[in-house]
């Protein structure tokens, strides 16, 4: 996977920062997105809980890429440069938050499950202004909303990033089209590399084995479409499974619910 590229744009920093400064210990961000809108490579000096009510997120940053359906968040620590691509129309709700508070999430850029009860404390945070009243109720909820964030748990909806060239042109093959059959040994002839370098850096700059890595983009992407409201068989079939049953089967060791229970407004429940 690339470094990321261009910058956030200036009016997207200046639109950002009072978000950026707000005294309180967290505040909500609201934005509709197109499809398609890239946010461009940027950093925030505060923490952000990345959340959609709908559509699907993707978030690269220099070590992974991300897929962020409707009812799961992306936790992003201070100063952590990343990019959000919009896979279809997207409405986000974010937080800012302060370093303070920040300490209640994790220490590392990661997928975590939002529940219901999060989920509105979210909008319910969106719908103040930016220097919310200290003294009033929403002080409550705030607490509340970290306290969510302490607990929720991480979901396995990232592709870890590589670096070497040769790598990344099997990556990059296979992410242009994960329904690519080839196995390992034919992507080394276009890599320009041995597959037992291949399958060393595979293992040292991912932890995974290039089946594990196939697999583990297989399902991302395909949690993705579903999200998008394509049908299973169609997304078994993008992402490069023989049938549907042998796609449902795989979904549902991965996520422990089945593909049909996915969908616009469903995501919730394979992830949560």
């Amino acid at each position: 996977m690339a470094t990321l590229g261009q910058a956030l744009s200036p009016a997207g920093q200046q639109r950002l920062r009072p978000f950026e400064r707000a005294p309180r210990s967290l505040v909500g961000y609201t934005c509709d997105y197109p499809d398609g809108h890239a946010t461009g490579r940027h950093t925030h000096p505060r923490a952000q809980l990345l959340f959609a009510i709908a559509g699907v997120m993707r978030i690269a940053t220099d070590r992974a890429m991300f897929v962020i359906p409707s009812g799961t968040g992306l936790w992003v620590p201070s100063d952590t440069p990343h990019e959000v691509r919009m896979d279809g129309p997207v409405a986000m709700r974010a937080l800012f938050l302060r370093a303070d508070a920040a300490a209640a999430g994790p220490a590392d850029t990661t997928v975590i499950a939002v529940s219901p009860l999060l989920r509105e404390l979210i909008l319910t945070v969106c719908n103040e202004p930016v220097v919310w009243d200290a003294r009033g109720p929403i002080r409550l909820v705030a607490a509340l909303a970290l306290h969510e964030i302490s607990r929720a748990g991480a979901r396995p909806l990232s592709l870890p990033a590589c670096r070497d060239p040769r790598l990344r042109r099997v990556t990059d093959a296979l992410t242009a089209n994960p329904a690519d059959p080839r196995d390992l040994e034919a992507h080394a002839d276009a890599a320009g590399a041995s597959v037992r370098t291949l399958t060393r850096l595979f293992r040292t700059e991912t932890g995974l084995s290039f089946q594990q890595w196939r697999r583990q983009l297989r399902m991302i992407e395909a949690l993705a479409l579903l999200g998008r409201g394509e049908p299973p068989a169609r997304v078994a079939a993008a992402v490069g499974f023989a049938s549907v049953p042998a796609f449902g089967a795989a979904f549902r060791e991965t996520f422990g619910i089945t593909p049909s229970a996915m969908g616009p407004g469903k995501a919730h429940a394979a992830v949560a």
